[in-house]
């Protein structure tokens, strides 16, 4: 029975969702198995035109589960994944899973000391890399406690002619050959697959209390914290993704896997839920505009998990109008708020739907969307999903606020982490011992239990005494015909405290002046909020899943005031 008092939300779900679930208390790895006897012959991906079988899959993993227990891999030991999506991404995931192993996804993307570092504070034992980055972990491997090196490449899962022809273009994009030789801590991929056997010794698991990952966030403050989340955890997540999606079939769905797996959002949505589900997953190793609306063109996926700056970069191709989006029937947007305008103009090209979620690494990640064939409300992030509690609390007192105030988003449910990987303290700061989480998001709930992210606490300015939410501005520059993406940051001013810039990327043959920019948001913002500096640039930087890092931009600003003051 909805409990509508207390969760003001659950009146406006459908019949069709349930307010909680029973959800199915075992190993995350399970859902392979299942879904291999199932479809042992149905199509479980596919990449740059090779394509592996449920029962190819699930085989694979066994083999590699059973290779890494041949290697003295025992149940806790942490194992490395630092991988783009390909088979081997999937594959690895869920071998290091049956052999009791718990994952730890690494960025490719990582400099050395970045992977040092997570490789040293997760005591990982063993990596598996690609073959270009084997030179980096070869560099940092002494230490660290690793022991053993696996090593793959794009090639091993390419089809003829391009498995023989891609080495050369991989010498042409990045100036190396790498070779390594299989040896006593190094082990080749294509190796492990002709070689090991299906015998592995069955690790008993508690979902609840056993880790399958431990996920590392992004560290905009301080040093990256692992993120321990177990496999009830991630089980949950993904059983309430499948809720929400309810019109989605097991066994017929096409999902585009372009958010990248080393990415809780892209590990649940696309990963986790596609082998519950039985569905095929279409995998890109990196996002390139073309490559996907290639992709969406001749594969024709019905589910498409993304972050705004993913469907801008679509929306605004030159080449758009060629290619066929009608495939897609859902897509849930995470990782930075969704524009209005962007969801409106997606899903007029698509005919499909694109909604607003939240959530964070600690929580498997998601905690909120809108429903995406039921009532929604642009601009909020939606209410909490199943068997998920949500509130406002003042910052200072930690006490619950009145409907419509602003305050800390604070979360509880089955989706949320164990806490934070050898930090106790930090553990103990965001997390009570009730299971509320504190997400250090600013926001608030309106009497109908639909939340808003106003900005993230560390984000908020303060102008002259006013607080100012960078979101609510990056909202207005959207609106503008020109600006193709926004980004809203404070930085130190002798007078107000702190002063509003704001970063603008032009589409594409647009042409437009900071006058004009300044005129637009005079109109639909108070004084105070208006940016007092515009700065053009060609591109923002941004995280893996495309997430505007606005920290960095913060830290350059900082960094020319200092060399102006000397």
């Amino acid at each position: 029975m909805a409990d509508v008092a207390n969760r003001p939300w659950h009146q406006f779900y459908p019949e069709e969702i349930p307010t909680t679930i029973d959800y199915d208390e075992k190993p995350l790895h399970q859902f392979l198995k299942e879904s291999a006897e199932a479809y042992p012959e149905k199509k479980a991906l596919h990449f740059l035109g090779k394509e592996l079988t449920y029962d190819e899959v699930y085989t694979q993993a066994r083999k590699f589960a059973s290779y890494l227990q041949g290697l003295g891999l025992e149940k806790g030991d942490r194992v490395a994944v630092m991988l783009p999506n390909c088979p081997q991404s999937v594959i690895a995931y869920y071998g290091i899973l049956q052999a009791g192993g718990i994952v730890v996804q690494t960025n490719p993307l990582y400099m050395e000391r970045e992977l040092e570092y997570q490789l040293k504070d997760s005591g990982a034992k063993m990596i598996i890399c690609l073959d270009i980055l084997y030179p980096k972990v070869t560099n940092v491997k002494q230490n660290t406690d690793v022991e053993q090196v696996i090593v793959t490449g794009i090639k091993d899962y390419l089809p003829f002619p391009k498995n023989k022809i891609y080495p050369f273009i991989q010498k042409r994009q990045y100036k190396i050959v790498v070779k390594p030789e299989q040896s006593h801590d190094t082990h080749l991929w294509d190796y492990i697959m002709d070689n090991a056997g299906m015998e592995v010794d069955e690790v008993e698991v508690n979902p609840n209390e056993d880790l399958a990952l431990l996920q590392y966030t992004g560290g905009t403050t301080g040093f990256p914290k692992g993120v321990m989340l177990t496999h009830m955890n991630l089980v949950a997540n993904t059983q309430m993704s499948m809720r929400w999606l309810y019109k989605c079939e097991k066994g017929r769905e096409i999902v585009l896997g372009v958010l990248p797996f080393f990415h809780v959002y892209g590990m649940t949505a696309v990963m986790n839920l596609s082998i519950m589900m039985a569905s095929k997953m279409v995998l890109l190793p990196k996002f390139e505009p073309t490559d996907v609306l290639k992709t969406i063109d001749k594969h024709k996926p019905t589910l498409f998990p993304g972050a705004p700056t993913i469907y801008i970069a679509l929306l605004n191709h030159p080449d758009l109008k060629k290619y066929d989006l009608s495939s897609i029937e859902a897509c849930i947007s995470g990782s930075a708020p969704l524009p209005v305008e962007v969801q409106e103009r997606f899903e007029e090209v698509t005919g499909g739907k694109l909604v607003e979620g939240y959530g964070l690494t600690e929580t498997s990640p998601v905690t909120h969307a809108n429903f995406v064939w039921h009532r929604r409300v642009n601009g909020s992030i939606g209410i909490p999903w199943p068997d998920t509690d949500a509130k406002i609390i003042g910052m200072d007192s930690g006490e619950e606020v009145e409907v419509d105030e602003v305050g800390e988003i604070a979360v509880k449910g089955p989706q949320v982490m164990r806490g934070y990987w050898n930090k106790e303290e930090e553990t103990a700061q965001v997390l009570s011992e009730d299971g509320w989480f504190r997400t250090g998001d600013l926001g608030y709930m309106n009497e109908e239990g639909y939340f808003y992210v106003v900005d993230r606490k560390k984000d908020m300015i303060i102008a002259g005494g006013f607080n100012i939410y960078p979101r609510e501005v990056e909202e207005v520059l959207y609106e503008h015909e020109a600006v193709q993406e926004a980004v809203i940051v404070g930085i130190p001013d002798p007078y107000r405290g702190e002063t509003v810039k704001a970063f603008i990327v032009k589409k594409e043959s647009a042409n437009v002046t900071e006058e004009e920019l300044n005129e637009f948001c005079r109109k639909h913002l108070a004084a105070y909020k208006v940016p007092k500096i515009y700065e053009f640039r060609d591109e923002l930087p941004k995280t893996a899943v495309g997430k505007i890092l606005r920290r960095n931009l913060v830290e350059e600003e900082k960094q020319k005031l200092e060399q102006n003051s000397v």
